[in-house]
């Protein structure tokens, strides 16, 4: 087995890649390999909202991606910004899509993995498939084929919002994503310097302006 587990190194800061910014909310988009939060140790102080907090001043967390997952993050300004988003993101009111490349040909053009997820305790942070874990859907769609490369760029409709969900469910499809470090075999771990796995889309209904929210950003692979 590869070493996938390397030292804690974020990219360097440069700028941030604001995506949206009001006095209420600010949206970004994460590089992969930064933490959204400040980890355990000192080392692992660098990280999203570290950078966000030092340039806008007060900021709160409404929601994670993981770290090697790039693409659209959403902060609030507020704490009662936070409530608001905490809310509707509790509430299944933000609409999340990302885009994958995955390992293989998919064979259905579209889909849905239903399979429920609980820690895989013994060798946490992964998560595993277990009936006894909470419900967890996903809806997917074959967006193109590469038979040279033996791969599969897919679009990514998470339904519930489990830790690993999209990394678990298409592994479970028999389709690991590129470069994923938990899941992949190393055949499919190799094939990427990183995870192919960008939150490339969000649409809400702005909490304090009503206002509706379609924030857009491409993956970069």
């Amino acid at each position: 087995m590869s070493n996938r587990y390397t030292i804690y190194t974020p990219p360097p800061h440069t700028i941030l890649h604001i995506l949206f910014q009001d006095e209420h909310l600010l949206v970004v988009n994460k590089p992969a390999g930064l933490l959204s939060v400040p980890g355990k140790g000192l080392e692992k102080q660098d990280c999203l909202v570290s950078r966000c907090a030092a340039e806008f001043g007060e900021i709160h967390v409404a929601h994670r991606l993981d770290m090697s997952t790039s693409g659209i993050i959403v902060f609030a300004r507020s704490k009662d910004a936070v409530r608001a988003m905490n809310q509707l993101f509790a509430g299944r009111d933000v609409s999340k899509t990302y885009i994958a490349v995955v390992d293989g040909l998919i064979e259905q053009d579209s889909g849905e993995i239903n399979a429920p997820l609980m820690v895989d305790w013994p060798n946490r942070p992964k998560q595993k498939i277990d009936a006894e874990g909470k419900p967890s859907h996903t809806h997917y769609k074959v967006i193109d084929r590469n038979e040279k490369t033996n791969t599969s760029r897919v679009e990514l409709i998470p339904i519930t919002g489990r830790s690993h969900q999209l990394r678990v469910h298409m592994m479970f499809l028999g389709h690991a994503i590129l470069g994923d470090e938990f899941y992949a075999s190393d055949a499919a771990f190799q094939k990427s310097e990183r995870l192919l796995l960008h939150a490339t889309q969000l649409h809400f209904i702005h909490p304090f302006t009503e206002q509706p929210l379609h924030i857009q950003c491409p993956p970069d692979f």
